[in-house]
């Protein structure tokens, strides 16, 4: 691993409180990805009355009306940007927080099962408060499952035409961070920041379009 590398990894698990984080990064490093595009964007879902409670959620669960309202903005943030393809996860708060943001690009998005938040399985509807990313749940899938699905489903979207606009989940920006060698701190997960990744050589870095707040990173 270069030098660079290793610092990004460092800074990542640095800033990243939800324990396991440290084996998602491993894992990640062992099929990093290595898109041909030179920038892309990638959007959270808007927020849900579960993500506010801080409980795992279903794929159907939908956004609260502050999502609704997050979803706007971010599709007035992202209303100038040269965006040519849109794809999404089909969860529902992913899906319709993609369409909001389509529609102001006179885009349709394209959903993907493969872009949905990490199942866990038996641990949906319970406290997500001491997430750990390393637990193998009852029902759902495994660490190194959810990568590789995220990896390849990632892959997938980035070789449509450019640029292209992701929409998915928490989970997925951890993962998708931590394939190319990117360190997240908690400003970039808040629900519905749109994010733009740049490749400057060979290393990646990420940019909000809008900063906010620490205290709106709750995830799955």
């Amino acid at each position: 691993m270069s030098q660079q590398t290793a610092s990004s990894h460092a800074a990542h698990a640095a800033h990243a409180t939800p324990n396991g984080l440290d084996e998602l990064i491993r894992i990640a490093e062992t099929q990093p990805l290595a898109p041909d595009c030179d920038h892309f964007y990638f959007l959270r879902h808007g927020q849900t009355g579960r993500n506010a409670l801080r409980i795992f959620q279903a794929v159907d669960e939908p956004l609260s009306e502050l999502g609704l309202q997050q979803a706007a903005r971010a599709a007035t943030l992202l209303s100038g940007e040269p965006i040519r393809t849109v794809v999404c996860s089909d969860a529902r708060r992913a899906n319709d927080t993609a369409h909001t943001v389509a529609t102001a690009l006179r885009l349709v998005p394209t959903a993907q099962a493969a872009l949905r938040e990490r199942n866990f399985g038996a641990l949906i509807g319970t406290s997500s408060a001491n997430i750990d990313w390393a637990c193998e749940p009852e029902g759902g899938e495994t660490l190194t499952q959810f990568v590789a699905r995220t990896r390849d489903a990632i892959d997938a979207a980035l070789r449509l035409p450019a640029p292209v606009l992701v929409v998915a989940h928490g989970g997925t920006l951890y993962a998708l961070a931590a394939l190319l060698g990117v360190p997240v701190d908690l400003g970039l997960l808040g629900n519905a920041q749109p994010l733009r990744f740049e490749r400057r050589g060979p290393i990646w870095a990420v940019t909000p379009l809008l900063r906010q707040a620490d205290g709106d990173a709750a995830l799955a």
